[in-house]
């Protein structure tokens, strides 16, 4: 099978904490078989679910996907008509809660974007590397054969 796949990382801190909470949890269950248990353990396996995408050049089907330690769950679609695909700056933010604190992280971003029916779109690849970027949009380039929009500067341009 001829799969392009793209899964958000999961930071370091959120990855760490989930594992502990998990943890926690299964040995609170083991221990306690208290309510409070199932609590953690939930909270720690949802702090480790990833997003993400798969596109199957062969059988012409993709998916979003959520992802728990490597096992993918998501429906495949037929593929629409992709008609080109856009490398897009924006800003992503990445919000921490903690019982009575909040803080919102805020970062640039680079979304690949292929388009559909002239305005509707799905995000395949999210990155903060340009080039990164570019080169996987290459990759949708050469398997589906639609063009490049460069929008990651004010002035937008076909690659």
């Amino acid at each position: 099978m001829n799969i392009i796949s793209y899964q958000k990382e999961i930071p370091f801190v959120k990855r760490f904490f989930g594992i502990v909470f998990a943890l926690l949890g299964v040995v609170m269950l083991i221990g306690t078989g208290s309510l409070m248990a199932l609590i953690f353990l939930v909270i720690g396996l949802g702090l480790n679910v990833a997003e993400g995408s798969d596109i199957n050049l062969t059988s012409k089907e993709f998916r979003t996907f959520y992802s728990l330690f490597s096992v993918k769950i998501g429906k495949w679609k037929p593929i629409p008509e992709f008609e080109y695909i856009s490398v897009f700056k924006t800003k992503e933010g990445q919000t921490i809660r903690v019982v009575t604190a909040e803080t919102t992280q805020k970062y640039d971003i680079i979304l690949v974007n292929l388009f559909y029916d002239r305005n509707k779109h799905i995000t395949f690849f999210k990155t903060t590397d340009k080039s990164k970027a570019f080169d996987v949009a290459e990759h949708f380039k050469l398997a589906l054969g639609i063009d490049i929009l460069d929008a990651t500067e004010a002035e937008k341009k076909w690659v």
